[in-house]
């Protein structure tokens, strides 16, 4: 037997349109209507429960859906649904409930009402679905499908350590082409997480060309464009995006990153297969778009074209242009103390963007990063990425700088190098953050990592 929804007056119909929103059935219920009531709230409840357990058991795993494209439509289109029913079982349970004697006068108001509450649960909803449709855009644009096959069951298969190339691209207005002045490999333990940044400096000199035209042209190291250029490690990308006979059967934007892989494989020892480059212009929007990055400046930096600029000592909070001089000015200093600052930036960037920065300025930092991002990492290799970087959050980064003493940029010894990179992946991993000892302030940063040649250090420490 169903109640008299004549008895509702309007502020009750409307108190259960809204409760019926949140709760499904909960209307259906008042008038009698056990069954269909029943059914709606069991339907909800299952779906919360669901994605609530989904929130707190599986992180990782969620992660890795919300970087493959068909699970990105998945949860637009699951937004796109539930915004769609939540919306009829609010209008029907008002139907259902409102009273039939009212006024012209309270019904207007009353449907204006339940027109705003299905306006303010609809926006959420489509607004999720928005960030999913956003999130495909980015992931279809800066990732391309993968040419060979990946593994399904074990993409790491074989592979103890994956490579990544990470390279900061200055493409300057009044320079011709990209300089990749910073340069830097992440070798990752793929089955514990532990990393090693191997720094290369911009300005290495007679670098050996691997095997090929490469190394047919400059035998002897690589030399640049006498007298135009001085030959130095940084330039090599543009090269060979200027010369395609360096890379043959390669398009234009593989060239460069496809020599640059293969050269600084061959002075670390290492086979890279993947590179990441962010431009460094395109780099300040991105920090922009985060609201600033904090970061301890040790020393003043002067900035700027013409010098007019100056970030003083201390915490700052630093603009996106700001962070682009703090990176890339070299007044008053040199290449590697630009190089720490670099590598500081970009650790301070990763862990300022923390997911109530990312979702307030997601759809900006999108758009930024798509601008400011070139990667040949596969597109089907992006879960097993994200499951991977929750192991080198636990992990303590070292940091190997090919820098002087340990090596002079005019005159490198390509054969030290290797066998510093090879002794620092051999030594034991440092413990983990909660079981590392305190560091006497004499040595902060440093550690041995079982040569006493090795200058490898601590990441988070070195930007203390």
């Amino acid at each position: 037997m169903t109640r008299d929804a004549g008895r509702t007056d309007v502020g009750s119909s409307l108190a259960l349109a809204l409760g019926s929103a949140v709760l499904w059935g909960l209307a259906h219920l008042w008038v009698g209507r056990r069954l269909t009531g029943a059914l709606l709230m069991g339907i909800e409840l299952i779906l919360a429960l669901a994605a609530t357990t989904a929130m707190l058991t599986a992180g990782p795993a969620l992660l890795a859906l919300a970087v493959q494209p068909v699970w990105l439509w998945a949860f637009a289109l699951t937004a796109l649904l539930v915004a769609g029913v939540t919306v009829s079982v609010t209008i029907r349970s008002y139907l259902l409930v409102r009273p039939k004697e009212a006024s012209p006068a309270a019904q207007y108001l009353s449907a204006a009402a339940i027109g705003l509450l299905c306006a303010l649960i609809v926006a959420p909803l489509v607004y999720t679905a928005r960030l999913a449709y956003v999130s495909q855009t980015v992931v279809t644009s800066v990732f391309a499908e993968s040419v060979t096959p990946i593994p399904v069951d074990d993409p790491w298969k074989d592979m103890e350590r994956i490579n990544i190339l990470l390279i900061g691209a200055d493409a300057a207005a009044n320079r011709v082409g990209v300089r990749t002045d910073s340069m830097t490999v992440a070798s990752v333990d793929t089955r514990t997480g532990d990393t090693v940044l191997f720094g290369l400096p911009r300005n290495l000199e007679n670098v050996p060309m691997p095997p090929g035209p490469a190394r047919d042209r400059f035998p002897y190291g690589f030399e640049g464009q006498p007298p135009y250029t001085p030959g130095m490690l940084n330039e090599v990308y543009q090269y060979a995006e200027d010369y395609p006979e360096m890379a043959p059967r390669l398009n234009k934007r593989q060239r460069g990153p496809a020599l640059l892989k293969r050269t600084v494989g061959g002075i670390l020892g290492l086979d890279v297969p993947y590179y990441a480059m962010v431009d460094m212009r395109g780099f300040t929007e991105i920090v922009d778009a985060m609201g600033g990055v904090r970061v301890r400046v040790k020393d003043p930096i002067v900035y700027g074209l013409r010098n007019e600029g100056r970030i003083e000592p201390g915490r700052r909070r630093l603009s996106g242009e700001e962070a682009l001089w703090y990176g890339r000015s070299r007044t008053y200093s040199d290449d590697y103390v630009r190089m720490s600052r670099q590598k500081c930036l970009l650790n301070a960037v990763a862990k300022q963007a923390d997911p109530v920065t990312v979702f307030k300025s997601f759809e900006r930092l999108a758009r930024a990063a798509v601008d400011a991002i070139s990667t040949d990492i596969p597109r089907e290799l992006l879960p097993d990425l994200v499951e991977l970087s929750e192991k080198v959050k636990h992990s303590r980064i070292r940091s190997l700088q090919f820098v002087p003493p340990l090596i002079y940029s005019g005159a490198p010894d390509y054969n030290l190098i290797k066998r510093e990179v090879a002794a620092t992946l051999a030594a034991p991993p440092p413990a983990p953050r909660a079981a590392l000892p305190a560091v006497p302030t004499g040595n902060r940063g440093k550690n041995a990592a079982g040569r006493a040649g090795t200058r490898a250090v601590v990441l988070d420490s070195a930007c203390d």
